[in-house]
């Protein structure tokens, strides 16, 4: 018997030296749920348990320091403007949107068991108050105010001449906001501090709150300095005066090279950009215009100083225009068409400098110039000029790998069909033509040797009898004739080897 009592006797202690858990202010499974939102649904009863006893300990913070703010305003109501500055107070991100000039008034209602839910009293309104107070203004019509460009005359050899956009209005002059109809007048200001915001307010009764006018905000425009506006000017009007006097050139020449080293212009840029997307898209028949384009294009391009990486697709695109382009100015002849090739020959270049320069921080700016221009290299519907365009700038945004993998693999098709019509088309045009193609093909295909082994070789390894039949096979009848041509083993050999890519 009295064995068994010493038995029983321990565990009365055990259980009183067990601790109490501590009950919960907040619900574990507010806790549980935010987790599983999160993507994690394996929190234990302890992890989420410490989780609600850390929220309660950091509202706690909150709470004590946003009672310090409303005490230290001699205040008996704590307000929403407490609780942000307490979480500014405690580093941590503030809330938005919860903001008003009068306290929110929070009711109480019970569950059915003990545990109560507080929500945001409805604020009364007399119904016959509303139906008798005048009703609030009409809001004015949504219009839209064109921008314009100061004009303030400058002699031609300033170096900083150029371009401020000016706005509707001014929104503030030195920190002061002038009246003017287009800004709120005082009253109105005053008026919208007073409005009762956050969760508890009524935006639908604006007359019983005292709102009698139409809350306007003005929008916040670039604005850039006056010598920006006389310059942007400046170089407008000396890239598009078609004037053959030499005095013309020497100004297009200064505003080329201005543009090309003054490090002030970054400011520009955006309007430099829109400018030759516009001049370009809008003057598809003027030679003249397109040139300059590409030519203030070289030189944004070459200026070290201003940073372009955010312009180099929408820069891609008058650029692509231009090469790519179907029918470039509106004229016939031999003078025109060797003008034509010439721009698509300089819109190539430009094509490989931006994706060489760009590549870095636009991942797909190369793919997309190699797709396009691919793309156009094998349509048949195509005119001769945009192939020869096509053939340039797959070369020069892809590089050799580019002719290695995509473009000799298609050479034999596009030879036997392509350039044979033209062969057999018998004009004169359409020979110039032929002799331009196959020019940029060879030139595109010399790209797979390094430029040095080129200069070594200087045509005198020959190629021989079979190499020669073997490159027509790959490369079709006229573009392997004027490969083996070159006499280059080496580069024989390595066009061959590219057989290889197209069995895969």
């Amino acid at each position: 018997m009295a064995s068994n009592n010493a038995a029983r006797a321990p565990a009365p202690q055990d259980a009183a030296s067990k601790p109490k858990e501590t009950a919960l202010l907040w619900n574990p499974d507010n806790v549980k749920d935010v987790a599983e939102s999160l993507g994690i649904g394996n929190l234990n009863e302890e992890a989420l348990r410490t989780l609600a006893q850390d929220v309660e300990y950091r509202i706690g913070q909150v709470i004590i320091e946003a009672l310090r703010f409303m005490k230290g305003a001699k205040r008996s109501t704590l307000t929403t403007q407490d609780i942000a500055s307490a979480l500014k107070v405690l580093d941590v991100e503030p809330l938005y949107g919860y903001d008003s000039t009068r306290p929110l008034r929070y009711g109480e209602a019970g569950i059915g068991t003990g545990q109560p839910i507080f929500y945001l009293e409805d604020e009364e309104v007399d119904f016959e108050k509303l139906i008798n107070n005048p009703l609030p203004k009409v809001p004015r019509d949504s219009n839209f105010t064109g921008m314009s460009i100061c004009c303030v005359a400058q002699h031609r050899d300033t170096r900083s001449f150029l371009s401020s956009l000016v706005t509707g209005h001014w929104l503030a002059i030195e920190g002061v906001q002038p009246t003017i109809p287009q800004n709120p007048s005082t009253n109105e200001s005053r008026s919208q501090e007073l409005l009762p915001k956050g969760p508890g307010a009524n935006p639908a009764l604006p007359a019983v709150a005292g709102n009698q006018g139409a809350n306007f905000r003005p929008a916040v425009k670039h604005i850039i300095s006056t010598e920006l506006t006389l310059y942007f000017e400046k170089v407008q009007s000396a890239l598009l005066d078609d004037n053959p006097e030499p005095v013309a050139q020497e100004l297009r020449a200064a505003a080329l090279e201005s543009v090309k080293s003054d490090p002030g212009i970054h400011q520009l840029v955006p309007y430099f950009v829109n400018f030759i997307c516009n001049e370009v898209s809008h003057h598809m028949d003027d030679l003249f215009i397109l040139r300059r384009m590409m030519e203030l294009t070289d030189a944004l391009v070459e200026n070290p100083e201003i940073y372009l990486d955010p312009y180099a697709s929408p820069l891609s695109a008058p650029v692509l225009t231009c090469l790519l382009g179907r029918k470039l100015g509106n004229e016939n002849g031999q003078d025109w068409l060797n003008e034509v090739y010439l721009l698509r020959e300089f819109s190539a270049s430009l094509i490989g400098r931006i994706c060489q320069k760009y590549a870095t921080s636009n991942k797909m700016l190369r793919p997309k110039m190699t797709r396009t221009c691919l793309k156009h290299f094998l349509d048949i519907n195509m005119p001769a000029s945009v192939w020869y365009g096509a053939i340039l700038g797959l070369s020069a945004a892809g590089g050799p790998e580019s002719i290695r993998v995509l473009a000799l693999q298609n050479f034999k098709n596009f030879s036997d069909g392509m350039l044979q019509k033209l062969k057999e088309g018998g004009n004169d045009s359409n020979q110039i033509e032929l002799e331009a193609i196959l020019g940029a093909i060879i030139k595109a295909i010399r790209t797979l040797l390094p430029e040095q082994n080129l200069l070594m070789a200087n045509g005198v390894n020959g190629t021989s009898d079979r190499e020669t039949s073997e490159l027509k096979e790959f490369l079709g009848d006229l573009i392997g004739e004027r490969v083996a041509r070159l006499g280059d083993h080496q580069l024989v050999q390595t066009v061959l080897d590219a057989r290889a890519f197209s069995a895969h």
